[in-house]
């Protein structure tokens, strides 16, 4: 590998962190995986992804090959990089808030290391947080704990990623945008030549956006927002069109979605969104906003839209087959969404919830995601081995 390159840390290796690893290991760049979960680092060290996602295992197979160094150590990373990546995890809480503990745990494990390093180092957020917690928490943080100054002795950007999962390796290698926000200039040029040097091409310039902190912090939640409004409204519409005779919403969004100003993406109508961060940023979108007195309600539509979805889809199998009770229902798919195992506010828990409570008969089959639902429902419902299966 070429240490030209400038040497990176990433802190969390978790869907998001290990992605970026791997991807930056493969790019060349010397990395340092960071995580406080020894076991996790094990089954890494061994070349096993911790989960599924497409090419993931084969790029890091070869990133442990050519030396991804791996360890629970935040000092050691620290000294031993030029930037550090934080990618831990921010869950939400019931009410929507966001719990920041593992970023500033992050933070204030990194600041200590500063305070030995004696050299300009770049510290990147990856994690999603709410607007004004990287120009504050964080900040405050990393210059508590290491006694120096954001800006002349260490640098400060908020990087948003905006991966899908399913798509993970492909949008990291090939983005639609870069968003840099930065504390200062030095920070910003820092952090857009580590990505000049990623893709190794000078047109990537055309694709990064320069912010401050607080904006890269809110294009995040706006993007997600507006993402998933896309889909309630194609679900929204499929509602009206399923109570026209001869209506086909696939047909309304395609007209609809030629429209340059609109575009296609995302106005599929089916069960609804899940997964960990739509939902997660929605609610957390409606808890910050309603904490500075702002009514968001096209979001709050948003999020109720999709909340009725999947009932909506019982009600039509009850409609057509009566009584559910007792009948043998068929669910293929259980992952939130194609291509991965994840199970985090999958729909198809919803509407396995709402069939077991009409009395049904559940076989279900995924390719990817039936142990982690098994975890989850044990002997509530059949698994079948193939959706052959499920459907016989």
């Amino acid at each position: 590998m070429s240490h030209e390159r400038p040497s990176i840390s990433v802190f969390g290796l978790g869907r998001v962190g290990l992605c970026f690893a791997a991807c930056c290991a493969h790019r060349g760049f010397h990395v340092i995986g960071v995580d406080i979960d020894e076991e996790k680092l094990s089954v890494i060290e061994r070349g096993e992804a911790p989960f599924y996602e497409p090419h993931l295992q084969d790029m890091l197979e070869e990133a442990v090959r050519e030396g991804l160094e791996l360890t629970p150590s935040a000092h050691e990373a620290v000294i031993r990089s030029d930037i550090s990546f934080v990618t831990v995890g921010t869950p939400g809480g019931p009410d929507g808030s966001v719990d920041l503990s593992q970023v500033e745990s992050a933070c204030h494990a990194i600041g200590e290391a500063l305070a030995e390093k004696g050299a300009w180092h770049l510290v990147v957020i990856r994690s999603t947080v709410p607007p004004g917690t990287t120009g504050g928490l964080v900040k405050d943080v990393l210059e508590g704990s290491s006694g120096l100054r954001c800006g002349p002795d260490f640098g400060l950007c908020m990087n948003p990623e905006f991966l899908s999962e399913g798509r993970a390796i492909k949008g990291i290698l090939e983005p639609d945008r870069i968003v840099i926000g930065e504390h200062d200039r030095r920070s910003g040029d820092a952090l857009q030549a580590f990505y000049e040097r990623f893709h190794g091409d000078a047109s990537i310039r055309k694709r990064i956006l320069r912010t401050s902190l607080i904006n890269a912090e809110l294009i995040k939640y706006a993007s997600n927002a507006f993402l998933a409004m896309k889909v309630s409204f194609a679900n929204m519409m499929a509602r009206l069109c399923q109570a026209l005779p001869g209506a086909d919403v696939v047909a309304v969004m395609d007209g609809v979605g030629l429209d340059r100003r609109i575009g296609r993406a995302f106005l599929n109508a089916g069960l609804g969104w899940g997964g960990s961060c739509f939902p997660k940023d929605l609610s957390a979108l409606l808890s910050f906003a309603g904490g500075l007195g702002i009514s968001l309600p096209l979001v709050r539509a948003t999020i109720e839209v999709n909340d009725e979805q999947p009932l909506v889809a019982v009600e039509l199998a009850r409609k057509a087959l009566g009584d559910l009770r007792g009948k043998r229902v068929a669910v293929l798919g259980l992952a939130f969404k194609p291509g991965t195992d994840d199970v985090r506010g999958a729909v198809s828990l919803k509407v396995i919830g709402a069939l077991l409570a009409e009395g049904a008969e559940v076989v279900a089959y995924d390719p990817k995601a039936m142990e982690n639902v098994r975890a989850l429902l044990g002997n509530t419902i059949e698994y079948a081995s193939s959706a052959l299966e499920a459907l016989r």
